[in-house]
């Protein structure tokens, strides 16, 4: 899993949670805590992905486009993140002699393909809507 997955899940219930209003970078980098520029980067591919609209200049910055009840976090998960689960290295070796060195990538790429397909089944289940609600129901709120 990467952080962009985080920033971008952060950003788009942020601007669920001020409809009606162009959120800039800054505004938003602050609710993350992040700088403006990281910001502007996920926001970059939110944007190609048409998950938000941009405005420069004065008021400009960002607004989302889709309803928060339609957009899955599986959906900002393959934008952001997909095959993030997948190591980019595996231990064993498939010219080695030995049936376990020899099998091991083949076998835990199989293992960590299903696990990303779980976890995007269960981020399929959960909308941006969904968090904005559970962040309303925090005692601290």
């Amino acid at each position: 899993m990467n952080s962009e997955f985080t920033i971008a899940v952060h950003s788009l219930v942020y601007l669920a949670y001020v409809p009606d209003r162009m959120a800039s970078s800054e505004a938003i980098a602050e609710n993350v805590s992040t700088n403006p520029a990281r910001i502007r980067k996920v926001m970059s591919c939110l944007r190609k992905g048409g998950y938000v609209d941009t405005r420069e200049g004065a008021g400009g910055g960002y607004r989302l486009t889709l309803d928060p009840a339609v957009v899955s976090l599986s959906d900002v998960y393959r934008l952001m993140a997909q095959g993030s689960v997948i190591p980019g290295w595996c231990s064993g070796n498939p010219d080695m002699d030995c049936v376990v060195g020899s099998n091991m990538q083949e076998v835990m790429h199989g293992i960590f393909c299903k696990a990303e397909k779980h976890l995007e089944s269960y981020f399929g289940s959960i909308t941006i809507a969904d968090v904005l609600g559970q962040i309303h129901s925090c005692e601290d709120c």
